[in-house]
C-alpha cells in the first residue's frame, strides 16, 4: 500500500470535512428557520406552491451555510456564490408552469441536484476549499 504524505492528504480531508460541514449547516438552517417561518404562518406547500416552498427552503439553507462559511473565514464572494447554487434548481420552474413536472418531482430533483452542484463549485474553487485554514 502506498502511503500518502500527510501534507497531501490533509487538504483533502479539510475539503471533505468542509463539504460535510456545509451540508449539516444547510439542514440546521432549513430546520430552525423553517420552523420559525412555519410558526409565523409562512409555510408554503410543495404541492400547491412549489416555487415559493423551494425559494424559502433554499433561503433557509443558504443562511445556515453562509453562517458557517463566514464563521470559518470565507469571503463574501465565495459564500454568496455557494448560496447561489442553492437557488440554481429554480431554472426548472418553467417545467412546473408548463405542467411537465409536478411540485413533488421538482423538489426531489432539486434536493438531489444541490449536492453535486455544491461539490462541482467546490472543485471549481478547490484552492479556496483545499487550502483555506480555519
Amino acid at each position: 500500500m502506498i502511503q500518502t504524505p500527510t501534507a497531501t492528504r490533509r487538504p483533502w480531508l479539510r475539503f471533505t470535512w468542509h463539504y460535510i460541514e456545509m451540508i449539516i449547516a444547510m439542514f440546521v438552517g432549513m430546520g430552525v428557520l423553517g420552523l420559525l417561518f412555519a410558526l409565523a404562518g409562512v409555510d408554503p406547500s410543495y404541492e400547491t406552491h412549489p416555487e415559493a416552498a423551494y425559494l424559502l427552503m433554499a433561503f433557509n439553507m443558504s443562511v445556515g451555510m453562509a453562517a458557517i462559511m463566514r464563521f470559518r473565514g470565507h469571503g463574501w464572494h465565495v459564500t454568496l456564490e455557494m448560496c447561489a447554487v442553492m437557488f440554481a434548481p429554480a431554472v426548472l420552474f418553467p417545467l412546473i408552469w408548463l405542467d411537465t413536472m409536478d411540485g413533488m418531482t421538482f423538489m426531489m430533483i432539486a434536493h438531489v441536484a444541490m449536492f453535486p452542484l455544491m461539490l462541482a463549485l467546490m472543485f471549481l474553487r478547490r484552492d479556496e476549499y483545499l487550502h483555506h485554514h480555519h
